[in-house]
Protein backbone atom coordinates (compact mmCIF):
# COMPACT_ATOMS: atom_id res chain seq x y z
CA UNK A 1 0.00 0.00 0.00
CA UNK A 2 1.46 3.30 -0.86
CA UNK A 3 1.58 5.84 1.82
CA UNK A 4 -1.18 8.29 0.82
CA UNK A 5 0.66 12.25 1.39
CA UNK A 6 -1.23 15.93 2.12
CA UNK A 7 0.87 18.25 1.37
CA UNK A 8 0.55 21.35 3.04
CA UNK A 9 2.33 24.48 1.18
CA UNK A 10 2.81 22.68 -1.48
CA UNK A 11 3.74 25.15 -4.05
CA UNK A 12 6.26 26.90 -1.82
CA UNK A 13 9.96 25.50 -1.86
CA UNK A 14 9.49 22.60 0.74
CA UNK A 15 6.33 21.62 -1.32
CA UNK A 16 7.60 21.43 -4.79
CA UNK A 17 10.45 20.06 -3.50
CA UNK A 18 8.25 16.99 -1.39
CA UNK A 19 6.04 16.22 -4.89
CA UNK A 20 9.76 15.80 -6.73
CA UNK A 21 10.11 12.97 -3.74
CA UNK A 22 7.22 11.60 -4.74
CA UNK A 23 7.23 11.74 -8.08
CA UNK A 24 11.03 9.99 -7.51
CA UNK A 25 9.53 7.38 -5.22
CA UNK A 26 5.86 6.85 -6.58
CA UNK A 27 5.98 3.45 -5.97
CA UNK A 28 6.06 3.97 -2.69
CA UNK A 29 4.12 7.75 -2.27
CA UNK A 30 0.74 8.97 -3.46
CA UNK A 31 -0.45 12.57 -2.99
CA UNK A 32 -3.63 12.85 -1.17
CA UNK A 33 -4.03 16.75 -1.14
CA UNK A 34 -2.48 19.40 -1.90
CA UNK A 35 -3.11 23.10 -0.45
CA UNK A 36 -1.45 26.44 -1.17
CA UNK A 37 -2.50 30.13 -0.14
CA UNK A 38 -2.15 32.23 -2.97
CA UNK A 39 -0.37 30.44 -5.80
CA UNK A 40 -3.08 29.23 -7.78
CA UNK A 41 -1.62 28.82 -11.38
CA UNK A 42 1.22 26.24 -9.84
CA UNK A 43 -1.27 24.59 -7.51
CA UNK A 44 -3.31 23.57 -10.79
CA UNK A 45 -0.51 22.80 -12.14
CA UNK A 46 0.91 20.42 -9.39
CA UNK A 47 -2.73 19.01 -9.83
CA UNK A 48 -2.35 18.27 -13.08
CA UNK A 49 0.33 16.23 -12.48
CA UNK A 50 -0.41 14.51 -9.68
CA UNK A 51 -4.16 13.86 -9.47
CA UNK A 52 -4.97 14.08 -6.00
CA UNK A 53 -8.26 13.38 -4.30
CA UNK A 54 -8.59 16.86 -3.05
CA UNK A 55 -6.75 20.44 -3.53
CA UNK A 56 -7.24 23.57 -1.00
CA UNK A 57 -6.70 26.96 -2.08
CA UNK A 58 -6.64 29.24 0.81
CA UNK A 59 -7.60 32.86 -0.62
CA UNK A 60 -11.35 31.84 -1.42
CA UNK A 61 -10.92 35.00 -4.29
CA UNK A 62 -8.71 32.42 -5.88
CA UNK A 63 -11.23 29.35 -5.52
CA UNK A 64 -13.34 29.94 -8.90
CA UNK A 65 -10.17 30.20 -11.10
CA UNK A 66 -8.75 26.81 -9.31
CA UNK A 67 -12.27 25.05 -9.40
CA UNK A 68 -12.91 25.65 -13.48
CA UNK A 69 -9.64 25.09 -14.62
CA UNK A 70 -10.10 21.38 -12.49
CA UNK A 71 -13.53 20.96 -13.63
CA UNK A 72 -12.64 18.08 -16.07
CA UNK A 73 -10.73 16.43 -13.29
CA UNK A 74 -12.05 14.26 -10.54
CA UNK A 75 -10.88 16.22 -8.05
CA UNK A 76 -12.83 18.29 -4.78
CA UNK A 77 -11.66 21.90 -4.46
CA UNK A 78 -12.03 23.91 -1.61
CA UNK A 79 -11.05 27.05 -0.24
CA UNK A 80 -10.23 28.86 3.03
CA UNK A 81 -8.41 27.80 5.77
CA UNK A 82 -10.92 25.95 7.90
CA UNK A 83 -10.52 23.71 4.74
CA UNK A 84 -6.98 23.13 4.71
CA UNK A 85 -7.72 22.17 8.78
CA UNK A 86 -9.89 19.46 7.62
CA UNK A 87 -8.24 18.36 4.75
CA UNK A 88 -5.36 16.82 7.11
CA UNK A 89 -7.65 14.91 9.25
CA UNK A 90 -9.26 13.17 6.35
CA UNK A 91 -9.30 9.54 7.27
CA UNK A 92 -6.96 8.29 4.37
CA UNK A 93 -4.31 10.31 5.02
CA UNK A 94 -1.22 8.50 6.48
CA UNK A 95 1.11 11.23 6.38
CA UNK A 96 0.97 15.34 6.49
CA UNK A 97 3.76 17.54 5.66
CA UNK A 98 3.43 21.08 6.90
CA UNK A 99 4.82 23.23 4.89
CA UNK A 100 3.22 26.03 5.15
CA UNK A 101 5.40 29.63 5.98
CA UNK A 102 4.62 31.12 9.89
CA UNK A 103 1.15 31.21 12.26
CA UNK A 104 -1.11 29.68 9.41
CA UNK A 105 0.42 26.05 10.11
CA UNK A 106 -0.32 25.85 13.53
CA UNK A 107 -4.42 25.03 13.45
CA UNK A 108 -4.12 21.89 10.03
CA UNK A 109 -1.02 20.86 12.49
CA UNK A 110 -3.80 21.02 15.68
CA UNK A 111 -6.37 18.80 13.55
CA UNK A 112 -3.98 16.33 11.96
CA UNK A 113 -2.52 15.46 15.40
CA UNK A 114 -5.88 15.12 16.77
CA UNK A 115 -6.50 13.03 13.88
CA UNK A 116 -3.98 10.55 15.11
CA UNK A 117 -2.21 11.27 11.82
CA UNK A 118 2.27 11.37 11.27
CA UNK A 119 3.30 14.75 10.98
CA UNK A 120 6.32 15.91 9.30
CA UNK A 121 7.16 18.66 10.65
CA UNK A 122 8.72 21.84 7.74
CA UNK A 123 6.41 24.44 9.85
CA UNK A 124 8.85 25.32 12.21
CA UNK A 125 6.35 28.36 13.45
CA UNK A 126 4.16 25.76 15.14
CA UNK A 127 6.85 24.84 17.68
CA UNK A 128 7.61 28.14 18.21
CA UNK A 129 4.23 29.37 18.77
CA UNK A 130 3.11 26.95 20.65
CA UNK A 131 5.30 24.01 21.42
CA UNK A 132 4.32 22.81 24.80
CA UNK A 133 0.28 22.46 23.05
CA UNK A 134 2.03 19.95 20.45
CA UNK A 135 3.72 18.21 22.39
CA UNK A 136 1.31 17.50 24.48
CA UNK A 137 -1.29 16.49 21.58
CA UNK A 138 1.54 14.54 20.20
CA UNK A 139 1.27 12.64 23.50
CA UNK A 140 -2.67 12.18 24.21
CA UNK A 141 -3.49 10.97 20.43
CA UNK A 142 -0.36 9.11 20.01
CA UNK A 143 0.91 10.98 16.50
CA UNK A 144 4.08 10.93 15.54
CA UNK A 145 6.17 14.62 14.73
CA UNK A 146 9.20 13.78 12.27
CA UNK A 147 11.32 16.73 11.83
CA UNK A 148 11.85 18.19 8.14
CA UNK A 149 14.02 21.25 9.27
CA UNK A 150 17.98 20.13 7.85
CA UNK A 151 19.47 21.03 11.52
CA UNK A 152 16.34 18.68 13.50
CA UNK A 153 15.91 16.09 10.68
CA UNK A 154 20.19 15.77 11.36
CA UNK A 155 19.41 16.08 15.06
CA UNK A 156 16.80 12.99 14.96
CA UNK A 157 19.13 10.94 12.84
CA UNK A 158 22.18 11.58 15.56
CA UNK A 159 19.45 10.01 17.88
CA UNK A 160 18.22 6.95 15.65
CA UNK A 161 19.31 4.01 18.07
CA UNK A 162 20.88 5.74 20.83
CA UNK A 163 19.54 5.05 24.81
CA UNK A 164 22.08 7.63 26.39
CA UNK A 165 20.80 11.35 27.56
CA UNK A 166 21.66 14.40 25.55
CA UNK A 167 24.41 16.26 26.84
CA UNK A 168 24.51 18.94 23.92
CA UNK A 169 22.74 19.80 21.04
CA UNK A 170 25.28 21.65 18.36
CA UNK A 171 23.14 23.50 15.99
CA UNK A 172 24.64 24.06 12.82
CA UNK A 173 24.09 27.88 10.85
CA UNK A 174 25.35 28.88 7.68
CA UNK A 175 25.26 32.23 8.72
CA UNK A 176 23.49 33.15 5.64
CA UNK A 177 24.24 36.36 3.43
CA UNK A 178 25.77 38.46 6.31
CA UNK A 179 28.09 36.31 8.26
CA UNK A 180 30.87 38.56 10.09
CA UNK A 181 29.22 41.80 8.71
CA UNK A 182 29.00 44.48 11.66
CA UNK A 183 25.95 46.62 12.33
CA UNK A 184 27.46 49.42 10.12
CA UNK A 185 27.42 47.16 7.22
CA UNK A 186 23.65 46.09 7.80
CA UNK A 187 22.28 49.47 8.05
CA UNK A 188 22.33 49.80 4.61
CA UNK A 189 21.25 46.24 2.81
CA UNK A 190 18.34 46.21 1.16
CA UNK A 191 16.27 43.23 0.59
CA UNK A 192 17.86 41.78 -2.40
CA UNK A 193 20.93 41.64 -0.57
CA UNK A 194 18.93 39.74 2.15
CA UNK A 195 17.63 37.38 -0.55
CA UNK A 196 21.34 36.06 -1.51
CA UNK A 197 21.44 32.91 0.81
CA UNK A 198 25.13 31.21 0.07
CA UNK A 199 23.78 27.74 0.14
CA UNK A 200 20.38 26.93 0.49
CA UNK A 201 17.35 27.91 -2.22
CA UNK A 202 14.31 28.86 -0.16
CA UNK A 203 11.27 30.76 -0.05
CA UNK A 204 11.61 35.04 0.57
CA UNK A 205 10.88 34.38 4.34
CA UNK A 206 12.92 31.84 5.31
CA UNK A 207 15.54 33.69 3.31
CA UNK A 208 15.23 36.64 5.63
CA UNK A 209 14.75 35.21 8.56
CA UNK A 210 18.18 33.40 7.96
CA UNK A 211 19.45 36.42 7.52
CA UNK A 212 18.72 38.02 10.16
CA UNK A 213 19.50 34.81 12.45
CA UNK A 214 15.93 34.47 13.52
CA UNK A 215 15.43 31.53 11.63
CA UNK A 216 18.04 29.84 13.61
CA UNK A 217 16.27 31.36 17.03
CA UNK A 218 13.65 29.46 15.91
CA UNK A 219 15.33 26.46 15.36
CA UNK A 220 16.34 26.32 18.75
CA UNK A 221 12.73 26.78 20.27
CA UNK A 222 11.80 24.09 18.07
CA UNK A 223 15.21 21.97 19.05
CA UNK A 224 13.72 22.27 22.87
CA UNK A 225 9.89 21.10 22.19
CA UNK A 226 11.13 18.36 19.63
CA UNK A 227 13.63 17.08 21.79
CA UNK A 228 13.41 17.52 25.14
CA UNK A 229 16.22 19.62 26.41
CA UNK A 230 16.94 22.55 28.10
CA UNK A 231 18.00 26.06 26.22
CA UNK A 232 21.43 26.22 27.74
CA UNK A 233 21.95 22.85 26.11
CA UNK A 234 21.07 23.91 22.69
CA UNK A 235 24.37 25.26 21.00
CA UNK A 236 24.41 27.23 17.67
CA UNK A 237 27.26 27.07 15.99
CA UNK A 238 28.54 28.79 12.41
CA UNK A 239 29.16 26.46 10.38
CA UNK A 240 29.11 27.88 6.33
CA UNK A 241 30.27 25.45 4.49
CA UNK A 242 26.47 23.62 5.34
CA UNK A 243 27.60 20.14 4.96
CA UNK A 244 26.98 19.10 9.04
CA UNK A 245 23.47 19.99 9.20
CA UNK A 246 24.07 19.42 13.18
CA UNK A 247 25.15 17.41 15.75
CA UNK A 248 24.81 15.88 19.21
CA UNK A 249 27.25 15.29 22.37
CA UNK A 250 26.40 12.26 24.59
CA UNK A 251 27.58 12.53 28.41
CA UNK A 252 30.06 9.95 27.40
CA UNK A 253 31.72 13.20 25.37
CA UNK A 254 30.94 11.26 21.95
CA UNK A 255 29.68 13.53 19.25
CA UNK A 256 27.57 12.36 16.00
CA UNK A 257 27.29 14.51 13.33
CA UNK A 258 24.94 14.06 10.25
CA UNK A 259 26.12 14.81 6.99
CA UNK A 260 24.98 15.59 3.38
CA UNK A 261 24.92 18.11 0.29
CA UNK A 262 22.98 21.49 1.16
CA UNK A 263 19.27 19.69 -0.09
CA UNK A 264 16.04 19.37 1.24
CA UNK A 265 14.99 16.53 -0.31
CA UNK A 266 17.02 13.65 1.85
CA UNK A 267 15.49 15.24 5.05
CA UNK A 268 11.69 14.85 3.60
CA UNK A 269 12.20 11.97 2.05
CA UNK A 270 13.52 10.52 5.35
CA UNK A 271 10.30 11.78 7.05
CA UNK A 272 8.37 9.87 4.95
CA UNK A 273 10.15 6.52 4.72
CA UNK A 274 11.46 6.37 8.77
CA UNK A 275 12.63 3.90 10.15
CA UNK A 276 13.43 3.07 7.01
CA UNK A 277 16.31 4.07 4.41
CA UNK A 278 15.28 4.31 0.55
CA UNK A 279 18.46 4.06 -2.54
CA UNK A 280 17.85 7.74 -4.11
CA UNK A 281 20.35 9.64 -6.57
CA UNK A 282 20.91 12.52 -4.98
CA UNK A 283 24.16 14.27 -5.06
CA UNK A 284 26.61 12.88 -3.03
CA UNK A 285 29.45 14.82 -0.95
CA UNK A 286 32.87 14.11 -2.55
CA UNK A 287 35.06 14.90 0.80
CA UNK A 288 38.68 14.96 -1.43
CA UNK A 289 36.60 18.34 -2.62
CA UNK A 290 35.79 19.44 1.04
CA UNK A 291 38.79 21.84 1.35
CA UNK A 292 37.61 23.50 4.65
CA UNK A 293 34.80 22.78 7.54
CA UNK A 294 35.10 25.84 9.75
CA UNK A 295 33.35 26.46 13.01
CA UNK A 296 32.03 29.99 14.16
CA UNK A 297 30.36 31.37 17.52
CA UNK A 298 27.08 33.07 16.38
CA UNK A 299 27.48 37.42 16.74
CA UNK A 300 23.64 37.41 18.97
CA UNK A 301 25.02 41.12 19.73
CA UNK A 302 25.04 42.31 15.46
CA UNK A 303 22.02 39.35 14.59
CA UNK A 304 19.90 40.29 18.19
CA UNK A 305 17.24 38.21 17.25
CA UNK A 306 18.89 35.00 17.96
CA UNK A 307 19.63 36.62 21.74
CA UNK A 308 15.62 37.42 21.65
CA UNK A 309 14.78 33.62 20.43
CA UNK A 310 16.86 32.21 23.73
CA UNK A 311 15.33 34.97 26.02
CA UNK A 312 11.46 34.18 25.03
CA UNK A 313 12.29 30.35 25.40
CA UNK A 314 13.60 31.11 28.64
CA UNK A 315 11.00 33.45 29.69
CA UNK A 316 8.37 30.48 28.58
CA UNK A 317 4.48 31.17 28.29
CA UNK A 318 3.45 32.73 25.55
CA UNK A 319 6.13 34.77 24.66
CA UNK A 320 7.54 32.63 21.88
CA UNK A 321 4.43 33.19 20.26
CA UNK A 322 5.10 36.92 20.76
CA UNK A 323 8.56 36.73 18.90
CA UNK A 324 6.65 34.84 15.79
CA UNK A 325 4.13 36.87 15.45
CA UNK A 326 6.30 40.13 15.11
CA UNK A 327 8.67 38.92 12.93
CA UNK A 328 6.08 37.73 10.62
CA UNK A 329 4.86 41.59 10.45
CA UNK A 330 8.77 43.19 10.33
CA UNK A 331 9.95 40.78 7.85
CA UNK A 332 6.87 41.49 5.72
CA UNK A 333 7.52 44.86 6.20
CA UNK A 334 10.93 45.16 5.21
CA UNK A 335 10.09 42.58 2.10
CA UNK A 336 7.76 45.79 1.06
CA UNK A 337 11.40 48.38 2.09
CA UNK A 338 8.93 50.26 4.65
CA UNK A 339 11.62 49.15 7.32
CA UNK A 340 15.26 48.93 7.54
CA UNK A 341 17.34 45.72 8.09
CA UNK A 342 18.18 46.83 11.91
CA UNK A 343 15.05 48.00 12.41
CA UNK A 344 13.21 44.63 12.64
CA UNK A 345 14.87 43.31 15.74
CA UNK A 346 14.10 46.85 17.05
CA UNK A 347 10.54 46.25 16.45
CA UNK A 348 10.30 42.95 17.59
CA UNK A 349 12.12 43.93 20.75
CA UNK A 350 9.73 46.29 21.25
CA UNK A 351 6.56 44.00 20.73
CA UNK A 352 7.49 41.39 23.46
CA UNK A 353 8.02 44.13 25.79
CA UNK A 354 4.30 45.74 25.05
CA UNK A 355 2.23 42.50 24.42
CA UNK A 356 0.65 40.60 27.70
CA UNK A 357 2.34 37.94 28.98
CA UNK A 358 0.70 34.53 29.57
CA UNK A 359 2.42 32.01 31.89
CA UNK A 360 0.20 29.29 30.68
CA UNK A 361 -1.53 29.97 27.77
CA UNK A 362 -4.12 28.04 25.73
CA UNK A 363 -5.36 27.26 22.68
CA UNK A 364 -7.60 30.72 22.60
CA UNK A 365 -4.53 32.31 24.38
CA UNK A 366 -2.10 32.13 21.45
CA UNK A 367 -4.66 32.81 19.32
CA UNK A 368 -5.20 36.33 21.15
CA UNK A 369 -1.63 37.03 21.13
CA UNK A 370 -0.99 36.19 18.14
CA UNK A 371 -3.38 39.08 16.88
CA UNK A 372 -2.31 41.29 19.82
CA UNK A 373 1.12 41.27 18.70
CA UNK A 374 0.73 41.82 15.37
CA UNK A 375 -1.20 44.65 15.87
CA UNK A 376 1.37 46.21 18.39
CA UNK A 377 4.67 45.26 15.38
CA UNK A 378 2.12 46.73 13.00
CA UNK A 379 1.63 49.99 15.08
CA UNK A 380 5.81 49.89 15.87
CA UNK A 381 6.15 50.00 11.96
Amino acid sequence: MKKQIVILGSTGSIGTQALQVIDEQSDLFEVYAITANNSAELLVEQARKFHPEVVVIANPDKYSFVKESLQDLPIKVFAGSQSIAEVAEMEPVDIVLTAMVGYAGLLPTIHALKAGKTIALANKETMVVAGDLVCDLSKKYKSAILPVDSEHSAIFQCLAGELSPIEKIILTASGGPFRGKDRKFLEHVTPADALKHPNWSMGAKITIDSASMMNKGFEVIEAKWLFNVRPDQIVPVVHPQSLIHSMVQFEDGAVKAQLGMPDMKLPIQYAFTYPERVKTNYPRIDFFQCKDMTFEEPDMKVFRNLAFAFYALDKGGNMPCILNAANEVVVAAFLHEKIGFLQMSDVIEQTMQRVSFIKKPTYEDYVATDAEARKVASSLV
